[in-house]
């Protein structure tokens, strides 16, 4: 269908912002809803609140531990997430401070016996978790309390997960090589799709709800389509090297975007399933990358301790 379509020109994103603070690798990063601030997570024990239009940074959180895998930001901006080795998930009210001025803990949400790889916010009140412990969770952050709990949702660790466009559904992808579909609405598993050859690090929405991407230990990104339930194009980089630790798609879907082990964001013309380039600047591993709602923009952060804004 998409044979005759013209060639996509290659996309030309360059450095716009280069985010100094942390200094010690950076693991995590995700976009607010205003397509303005960002957080990262990194090893050095903090959380920073960037403004990614000027590249100051707004806040800086100190973490009790330092040990941080995955990083929310509520769509509001009102609130970070956070969490990694240290098992648990702790919110933060980045309007409100302590006593030392630092943001305001508002929940450390406990209870799981592995790391938490990953945590998105459904809304102000309410957070979505999945861990090693093959757990996918939903806490009640008014109440301080699990309202779901899915255990053995996967055969092995839960790795990352992403929100539907509108809210009724989330994609997660797991060590066991499998992505799986859950519903919110009755909190079930409706399908599962398989082809990974290794943990799949990273899924992502596509814009229009009908289908997802996935980066992989495997070396490979894919699509697949939820409607038909099925893999419908396989992207792979032209020197196949390197595992990918991220993805993201473009506003409109056309684009592929995928972080990988290589130091460079590949990325793809889904239409064409053609290879349109890389994002070259990191000097280590691209650990994580968001995409601006509006399309604007992606950021990426990597273990070269340093946050990139490109557009």
């Amino acid at each position: 269908i998409c044979g005759d379509m013209g060639d996509a020109p290659k996309v030309r994103l360059s450095t716009k912002k280069l985010l100094k603070g942390h200094i010690n690798k950076v693991n995590s990063v995700h976009y607010s809803g205003d397509n303005r601030h960002a957080v990262t997570g990194s090893l050095d024990g903090k959380l920073i609140i960037w403004d990614t239009w000027t590249g100051n940074k707004i806040q800086v959180i100190p973490l009790r531990s330092s040990w941080v895998m995955s990083v929310a930001f509520a769509q509001s901006g009102n609130y970070v997430a956070c969490g990694g080795m240290d098992n648990m998930c702790t919110v933060y009210d980045v309007n409100n401070r302590d006593s030392t001025g630092a943001a305001k803990i508002v929940r450390e949400l406990l209870g799981y016996e592995g790391f938490l790889s990953s945590c998105r916010f459904l809304d102000d009140k309410t957070i979505l978790t999945g861990s090693g412990d093959m757990k996918i969770c939903i806490w009640d952050l008014e109440a301080g309390k699990k309202t779901i709990d899915i255990d053995q949702a996967h055969a092995g660790d839960v790795v990352s997960m992403s929100l539907s466009p509108d809210n009724n559904t989330f994609v997660t992808g797991s060590v066991d090589r499998t992505c799986k579909l859950w519903d919110l609405r009755d909190n079930t598993c409706k399908q599962i799709f398989f082809g990974h050859q290794a943990d799949v690090n990273s899924v992502c929405y596509h814009p229009n709800g009908f289908a997802f991407a996935t980066g992989s230990e495997d070396k490979t990104s894919r699509m697949y389509d939820i409607r038909s339930d099925q893999q419908v194009a396989l992207y792979e980089p032209p020197n196949k090297t390197s595992g990918f630790t991220s993805c993201g798609l473009s506003f409109s879907g056309r684009f592929v975007l995928c972080g990988s082990d290589d130091h460079s964001v590949h990325i793809w013309d889904t239409m064409k399933n053609q290879h349109n380039g890389c994002l070259a600047g990191h000097e280590n591993r691209i650990t994580s990358l968001s995409v601006s709602t509006n399309g604007m923009a992606v950021t990426t952060c990597s273990w070269d301790q340093y946050v990139r804004v490109w557009g």
